[in-house]
């Protein structure tokens, strides 16, 4: 018999990437394979295992509140052999819980820091000190005298909290994306021997930087994805760590890396100069596409739409 496929994730267990890590456990695996969920203490073990051959690694990849999980992106971007295949969503909703027995004053609140900025309404009307732990379920599972929980309904139970509040996370419908993580090697060869992949439409996510630096080099690669009719969904960038005025850049495009404008598009890139690697390809899902009404923007700046605010588009315009 085969041994379980291991999947690693961020733990302890109850935390938003355990329920993910299940998903990906119900999903991808075929019906009677077994598999093993195995919590990690950070991300970076969750990538060792993976480069190592030990198996899928799940890890928090965007959330629709707090935008990118930016430490799981530069390892993504920095790690030598591990690319995603697969992205699952997870709705995030927050309870607040204390230790069962707790009668002294509460002064703090702690969580995951994206957890902690989702949930800041809250930690600001109960007037507490956030506390950034490793995960949310780390933060329950650790609680301290004194101290306030952030984290999943399930975690209530898993370790004997009260719960103090529920849904108190500040949007409702926020949820995070996870991307699954495997060997690039594997990653690739499931993507395309997957025979239920044969008529999927994809998404990719690519870093690449420029190897020169000046006026319109990044308008210019940028000028390579339009000419090959490539949707842009996102473009981040983040800065070569300890180097001046250096940038890799995030793009993620729905096309496929073997798909020929993709391929084309990536070999001009690379001719002209340009370090590029691939992050993630995976089963694209349909995204709703709904315009930006004025109710969506923040407030001082301006719109062609918008005749009244003559004098700020003067500020604006020096």
């Amino acid at each position: 018999m085969s041994s379980p496929q291991r999947i690693h994730y961020l733990g302890p267990q109850g935390s938003f990437t355990h329920q993910a890590a299940n998903d990906v456990l119900h999903e991808f695996l075929p019906e009677g394979d077994e598999g093993e969920l195995v919590p990690e203490g950070d991300v970076r073990r969750i990538m060792s295992a993976v480069q190592a051959g030990d198996g899928w690694g799940v890890i928090a990849w965007e959330n629709n509140v707090e935008g990118y999980v930016v430490p799981n992106l530069d390892m993504m971007i920095d790690s030598a052999h591990v690319a995603a295949f697969a992205r699952v969503g997870v709705t995030i909703e927050f309870d607040a819980f204390t230790a069962p027995s707790e009668e002294i004053p509460l002064t703090e609140v702690s969580a995951h820091p994206h957890g902690l900025a989702q949930c800041s309404r809250y930690i600001e009307s109960a007037g507490l000190r956030p506390v950034p732990a490793a995960s949310n379920a780390a933060a329950c599972r650790d609680i301290r005298p004194g101290q306030v929980a952030l984290g999943p309904r399930i975690c209530g139970s898993l370790y004997g909290l009260r719960t103090l509040a529920t849904g108190i996370q500040d949007y409702q419908g926020a949820h995070t994306d996870f991307l699954v993580l495997d060997r690039r090697e594997s990653s690739l060869r499931r993507l395309r021997d997957d025979v239920r992949m044969q008529n999927v439409e994809h998404e990719s996510v690519i870093a690449f930087i420029p190897l020169s630096t000046g006026p319109g080099v990044l308008a210019n690669a940028l000028d390579v994805f339009r000419d090959a009719g490539l949707n842009m969904t996102s473009f981040i960038s983040r800065p070569i760590k300890g180097n001046d005025g250096t940038y890799s850049f995030i793009a993620t495009i729905d096309s496929a890396p073997w798909q020929t404008n993709f391929k084309g598009a990536l070999n001009r890139l690379i001719v002209a100069g340009t370090w590029i690697k691939t992050l993630a390809v995976y089963a694209r899902r349909e995204r709703p596409n709904p315009p930006v009404t004025s109710w969506m923007l923040p407030q001082g700046g301006v719109s062609s739409n918008d005749s009244s605010q003559d004098e700020i588009r003067k500020e604006l315009l020096w």
